[in-house]
């Protein structure tokens, strides 16, 4: 039985700090994490990988097209459960395996980086013009793949809209993995990272390459992405790209400072959204969404920090 059964929001929080302590010591297993546990930990996760991918996505500017992979990258997922489909004897619902929705991603976010670039570049359209139209014909290539190819199974509705509830400790792995990558990414490449964002004509005169930073960035978004689908879906990735980053961006203007803040907000919303969430079904016995929850509540961090610096700022001013 789940241990959170009808706890509210101070017992939910108490008991998960427990939990957490046994689970550190090594008293609590892995295999006995209850399904409220497993959700706070992949929105963590998640959390952070997206904070920090979206940090120098958001400093480059580049937030539109890390929307645009979030979705076109559902084309490659639904055209990978196709081919798994069609060469298992299994046509009812086969199962398609990380690696395979992985190099299917993966494929869909480098030819969406490519074309966006070759409409660019070779027809001189606007930048945000050629994203908008990558973006929306091979996710309006995805959905039609989706209603026609996938309709005995929830992979188009998972993908788009997520399921929270849905997570099992697999889902903790695979996250893990991915925020791991992207931490040791981060701190491998930090100031290559850095050359590239704040200037990029620096590094190229000290023989660094800006196109390789670019697409490995791509990479990480996808990979990212990949993580979010159980989780939030295509829809809410982009919160958790870019509201984490606005809301530390107005605290900080120092690069590791504000990676450590998106990463600390965005872990703070993921947390109180599930301990929120089993609140609500426990005194009002309504299920609410607990990845729109956390969107929500980063929403309200934004706002309310704002809210502070403003009249902060006011304050600085009267003095």
């Amino acid at each position: 039985m789940n241990p959170y059964f009808g706890k509210h929001f101070g017992s939910f929080l108490l008991l998960f700090g427990k939990r957490l302590f046994q689970l550190i010591q090594g008293s609590l297993k892995f295999e006995d994490l209850a399904s409220d546990e497993v959700q706070i930990f992949v929105l963590v996760l998640l959390a952070i990988s997206s904070a920090l991918v979206g940090s120098f996505l958001v400093l480059r500017k580049m937030t539109m097209l890390a929307n645009s992979l979030s979705h076109t990258i559902l084309l490659g997922i639904v055209i990978a459960f196709i081919i798994v489909r069609s060469s298992s004897q299994d046509y009812g619902s086969p199962m398609i395996s990380i690696s395979e929705m992985f190099i299917a991603a993966l494929c869909a976010g480098v030819l969406t980086a490519l074309f966006t670039e070759m409409l660019t570049k070779t027809l001189r359209l606007q930048e945000d013009a050629s994203i908008g139209l990558v973006f929306t014909s091979f996710f309006a290539l995805g959905i039609i793949c989706v209603s026609l190819f996938t309709s005995n199974v929830h992979i188009g509705a998972e993908a788009i809209m997520g399921n929270v509830d849905a997570l099992h400790r697999n889902d903790l792995k695979l996250a893990f993995q991915i925020a791991l990558f992207n931490v040791l990414i981060t701190c491998i490449f930090f100031k290559q990272y850095q050359l590239t964002t704040f200037d990029p004509m620096l590094a190229k005169n000290l023989g660094i390459c800006c196109g390789f930073f670019n697409y490995l960035l791509m990479f990480q978004t996808s990979a990212s992405a990949i993580g979010s689908f159980r989780a939030v879906g295509v829809v809410l990735f982009l919160a958790f790209l870019v509201c984490p980053v606005l809301i530390a961006k107005l605290i900080t203007s120092r690069l590791k400072i504000l990676l450590l803040i998106a990463c600390a907000s965005g872990m703070f919303a993921s947390m109180i959204s599930v301990a929120l969430s089993r609140h609500i079904l426990t005194v009002y016995q309504t299920p609410l969404s607990t990845s729109g929850l956390s969107v929500c509540i980063l929403v309200c961090i934004y706002l309310l920090t704002v809210f502070v610096k403003s009249l902060s700022s006011r304050r600085a001013y009267a003095k």
